[in-house]
């Protein structure tokens, strides 16, 4: 049997499936099969009948929804009229990346390989469960996975057997050349461009809004800076309703970006043109010709907290003995607790790493600058306001991620820090954005009464829900708000005293360090059971949970069943099933992040 070619499709939303996928493509290189990774809606799905050798590996989002990168395929799989023995000659493997503290752990990943064996596709192994939560992270799965995987390929193609790899410390080809310019060329490099005619901005062209303002909002004596910021958005022809996300890109802090380009001998000011080295598209969101400067500044992910795959990379280029060494430790499976301390629980980003390893970093040469790092991935915001209340307007609330390890210096969120940095004050300031229908949705009728619990910057999206249901006349809205302070933070306070007077929202909160005993959105909860049974019993009532997912969300589903029983007289078993289907038709909603 000739050498079979391997076909690698992702669904990532984070980058972390992408990563997995590429890792999983440099092991057939090294094993010489030929090989594609692709993301799942940039494959042609109607080619799937004639492949005979395909992994998928996919992360499941929200509420066991499949990423974005994957919607499209994610359709055409679950048509009723795909017949059952269509892919009778695929041959295929299965690899989920899940964290188990969310309910529907792994989902689209079962979900899929059920649907694959459904159309004839023999799988070759267990669907893989990666979960977050293992102390390994999801290695500790991927690892015994991945060689199961290898064993079945070589079973089930002989020629393979006799083949001798590549070593695993033995560099592969880049993907990509960099061709730099004698020249400096007039460019347009990271310049704003407002999309042309009357196109919806996206992720490949964002629509540059101007920065309104950008207020802290806690206390100054608080520990955290809140910013509640404000974008114009009029001309864009963005629409969004409430429970939407915005997305955008941030950029690397500039310190970074000089002390990445002093690191790799780089200037900043040169610019280049990229060639691919196989039939790999160069990436769309890089201007031909680029500088340096903007493809560390908004491009390369430096300042995230790197996978097992860049010190497997990083050690192929070592040729000092001490760094190769360690290197190698932390890429094998063994060394992944030695990684973890080293790397994950100090939260040590890829530039501290470079700036750990000087002589492999003097040794890296550019054109592997794509391969080693990924690309920055765009955050998500609740939008905080309505268009209804604020025409031309978009409002978040960030918290900036601030916080101590055992490193010097404090560890920072990418995102909430550049927006903290941004002062419209200084001049026009303008972020590249896009929106994305979010997870939660709103009843449209009138008498539909809602309830939500949102504490902390949890409150953002019930804001724009409330915005938007008082101008539609809906005045049956509760709120449970749950803060450390009163005074110090306290979210749109001002907003929820003058619906309260309006008679349009019946409030409650939850201000857990103003007394001795600490007090949260849950006991609030408990305390209202009986109007809450009254709103979801008798009217129909829609209940929303947004916020961290820590204990909050499981707490406030406990006091909920705990107020079905109490007022309703349910069982235990009543409640679970009375919640059960809320969730199953809508009435109950949760969109939670750890």
């Amino acid at each position: 049997m000739s050498t079979p070619s391997l076909l690698i499709l992702y669904g990532s939303q984070t980058g972390t499936a992408q990563d997995t996928a590429q890792r999983i493509g440099r092991q057939a290189q090294r094993r010489w099969l030929q090989v594609r990774v692709l993301p799942l809606d940039d494959y042609n799905v109607a080619n799937l009948i004639s492949e005979s050798l395909v992994v998928f590996v996919c992360a499941t989002t929200g509420q066991g929804d499949p990423p974005d990168n994957m919607k499209k395929f994610w359709r055409f799989l679950f048509r009723k009229s795909l017949p059952a023995g269509s892919l009778c000659q695929l041959d295929c493997a299965v690899l989920g990346l899940g964290d188990s503290s969310y309910p529907k752990f792994n989902f689209v990943a079962k979900k899929l390989h059920k649907r694959l064996v459904q159309l004839g596709a023999s799988a070759l192994v267990p669907v893989g469960l990666a979960d977050d939560q293992h102390d390994l992270g999801q290695d500790a799965v991927i690892d015994p996975w991945l060689k199961a995987f290898w064993d079945k390929v070589c079973v089930l193609y002989p020629s393979l057997a006799g083949v001798t790899p590549l070593r695993e410390y033995e560099p592969l080809p880049p993907k990509y050349v960099f061709h730099f310019l004698d020249t400096v060329k007039e460019t347009t490099d990271g310049r704003m461009r407002i999309p042309e005619g009357s196109a919806v901005p996206s992720q490949s062209h964002p629509f540059p809004a101007r920065l309104v303002s950008n207020r802290r909002v806690t206390d100054a004596s608080h520990f955290q800076d809140v910013r509640h910021i404000e974008f114009d958005i009029t001309g864009s022809n963005i629409e969004f309703a409430a429970g939407d996300v915005v997305m955008m890109r941030p950029c690397n802090a500039p310190e970074d970006v000089q002390q990445f380009c002093q690191l790799l001998k780089l200037d900043p000011n040169s610019q280049f043109t990229l060639s691919a080295t196989d039939n790999t598209a160069v990436p769309a969101s890089l201007p031909q010709p680029c500088t340096v400067r903007h493809l560390v500044e908004s491009y390369l992910d430096i300042a995230a907290v790197p996978r097992r795959s860049f010190f497997e990379l990083l050690s192929t280029f070592s040729t000092n003995n001490l760094e190769k060494e360690k290197l190698i430790e932390f890429s094998s499976a063994e060394g992944q607790d030695e990684l973890h301390s080293y790397c994950n629980r100090p939260r040590r980003t890829a530039l501290e790493v470079l700036a750990d390893f000087p002589h492999t970093t003097a040794e890296l040469k550019v054109d592997y600058l794509l391969d080693l790092f990924p690309e920055i991935q765009p955050r998500s915001f609740s939008i905080a306001s309505s268009l209804k209340a604020h025409p031309h307007r978009l409002q978040i609330l960030v918290a900036v991620v601030r916080y101590k390890t055992k490193l010097f210096k404090p560890r920072k969120g990418l995102c909430s820090t550049w927006l903290a940095s941004l002062d419209p004050a200084q001049g026009p300031v303008y972020v590249p954005l896009w929106v994305k229908k979010g997870s939660m949705k709103f009843p449209k009728e009138m008498d539909t009464p809602v309830i939500m619990v949102g504490p902390g910057t949890g409150v953002a999206p019930f804001r724009s829900a409330l915005q938007e249901r008082i101008a539609e006349g809906k005045a049956d809205n509760v709120l449970f708000f749950g803060c450390r302070s009163e005074f110090k933070d306290f979210h749109f306070k001002t907003d929820w005293e003058e619906m309260r007077k309006a008679g349009q929202l019946a409030l409650f909160c939850a201000f857990s360090r103003d007394q001795e005993d600490k007090v949260y959105v849950q006991h609030r909860v408990e305390e209202q059971s009986k109007l809450l049974w009254d709103l979801i019993a008798n009217k129909g009532a829609y209940f929303y949970i947004a916020g961290n997912a820590k204990q909050m969300p499981a707490s406030v589903c406990d006091a909920l069943k705990a107020a079905f029983q109490q007022e309703g007289g349910l069982s235990v078993q009543e409640a679970d099933q009375m919640l059960d289907a809320m969730e199953k038709t809508g009435r109950f909603q949760s969109e939670t992040w750890s």
